[in-house]
Formats: C-alpha cells, structure tokens, sequence
C-alpha cells in the first residue's frame, strides 16, 4: 500500500455521499475538513466529528481532496480552486461527471504538479458509511498510485482501474443507464405478474433466482419499492441526468444506442411526472402502478 506522508484530506460536497464518505476517513484516521455551500450540510457532518469550513479557498493546498458534486460544472469551477496554492497531492473526484471534463482536470492537476483521478462510486450510503463503495477509475498509472491511499479508504480496495483520464465516468454512466433500464423492465415485468393474480414479491424471488435476475429484482424492489419506502437515498432528478448523459456520451463518438436512448426517454417522462427530488425507485409508479 502506498503509505501517505500527510493525512489531511479535503471533503468537497456534503450531502448524503459526501458526508458519509466524510465520517469514514475520520473513522480512518484521516484529519478531515469538510466544504459545502450549505450550512445544513456543514453542520450535519459536524456532528460526526467532522471539522467544516464555508470557504472553499481555505482548502487549498490541502495534500487529500475528494469531490463529490451533483454536476462537471461545479467540478470545473471547483478543482482550479483546490490547486491555487501548491501542496496538493492528488483529487479525488467521485462525482459521476463528464469525460471531457475529467480530462481536462487530470490535465490541469498535472500542470501543477498534482493528480487528478475520476473514480466515481456505486454503493448508496451503506457502501459510502461502511468504506466498501465500488469505485470506477479513470486515471494514468501515477495518478491512481498518487490517490490510492484515500481510495483504499473508501472502496476497501473495491475499484476497477478502467483506462486513462474520463474512462471512469464513461463506465460509470453505462453502469447507471443499464441500472435505469433493469428498473424500468423490472416494475413492468412485476405489473404484468400482478394483473395475473402473482404477488410482485413472489414473483421478484423466483426471477431473483433465475437467468432473469438482478440487484434490482433481488434487492431494489423487495427492498424499497414493494416495501413502499422508496427511501434508497438517490434521487429521481440525478438518475435521469445519467441516463441522458450516457446517451450524449455516446451520441458524440457516433454511437446511437436505441434502447438505451428510449429508457433514457422514459426516465425524462418520469422526472416530469414524479420532480427531480422523488427517490429514482419511485420510477415504479410510472411503469407499472399497480404495484406501488
């Protein structure tokens, strides 16, 4: 393991992820501040111990920094920020952004003598508090070895080196545009059980356990969706975004992936039924309402 000199680590972005990701390097052993624009965040993660600040500039230099941002537009405005003094070692972008925007950081980063790593996360809150998040990483050799300390600390070693700077997020957001088409299939699938007489519970089980299944049929549906919770702590409006951003993604090297394109469609027509803060496994009232 690539043992760091400096232990101090930068917090970028408090809320659900940001925050639990927060707790688990002070849990560490890590010496953390933490940034958010929003003084309800800053004081929630103070409460696990966290030191806060509500100037970003203040963490400049700073040796650590992790980011994770609801867009690549605040990525953008935020790491030249993070790189204004010298000191800093290696960036941590977990937000799930864009290729062209994590090039350019990683590019940015290494004109100031420091690394720049996309490794955006799956996992929820669970794998953000526990430090077993699964990461995808888009970096060059000496980045990653520059980051890995603090990537060890969130992922348990639990990361996919995918290839060179973007390749990360380009991972990430096929990963989420195939989640987003299983829970769309799935909710149909289970409304058409229902119409005949078969408990969506059962049913979900059974396909669990069979070529059919999933993480979404075995665990997403029992869990939050027929328990009617809908609680799993990612929103409506950011799964949409992803869904529409891996089709652009794709639409720019000249893919035109259909069914891809027309989930993606369909998550646009749930964001506008349901709002953008409605739990992203709430798209089971939209595809099939009977069983929510």
């Amino acid at each position: 393991m690539n043992e760091p000199q400096n232990r101090r680590v930068a917090v970028i972005g408090l809320g659900a992820m940001g925050g639990a990701m927060a707790a688990t390097l002070h849990r560490a052993g890590w010496s953390v501040t933490g940034f958010d624009p929003s003084e309800a965040a800053r004081k929630a993660a103070e409460e696990t111990g966290i030191t806060t600040t509500d100037s970003l500039a203040a963490l400049a230099g700073t040796p650590y920094a992790v980011l994770s941002l609801p867009a690549a537009s605040i990525v953008e405005t935020t790491v030249p920020q993070l790189l204004a003094d010298p000191g800093t070692v290696a960036i941590i972008d977990t937000t799930t952004s864009e290729p062209a925007t994590s090039q350019h950081m990683a590019r940015l980063a290494e004109s100031s003598g420091a690394a720049f790593i996309d490794a955006p996360v799956s996992g929820g809150r669970d794998g953000a508090a526990t430090g077993t998040l699964s990461a995808f990483v888009g970096a060059t050799d000496a980045a990653l070895n520059a980051a890995e300390p603090v990537l060890l600390a969130l992922t348990s070693g639990n990361y996919s080196h995918i290839g060179g700077p973007g390749s990360g997020n380009v991972v990430k957001l096929l990963n989420n545009v195939l989640a987003a088409a299983n829970l769309a299939s799935v909710g149909e699938a289970l409304g058409v059980a229902k119409a005949y007489g078969i408990d969506p519970a059962t049913a979900a089980a059974s396909i669990s356990g069979a070529s059919g299944g999933s993480k979404v049929s075995a665990n997403m549906y029992p869990n939050w969706v027929l328990s009617g919770t809908h609680d799993s702590g990612f929103s409506m409006g950011l799964m949409a975004r992803d869904a529409a951003l891996a089709v652009d993604v794709a639409e720019q090297i000249g893919e035109k992936p259909e069914l891809l394109a027309a989930v993606a469609s369909q998550w646009q027509d749930a964001l506008a039924a349901l709002g953008p803060t409605a739990d992203f496994t709430e798209i089971a009232r939209t595809v099939a309402p009977a069983i929510t």
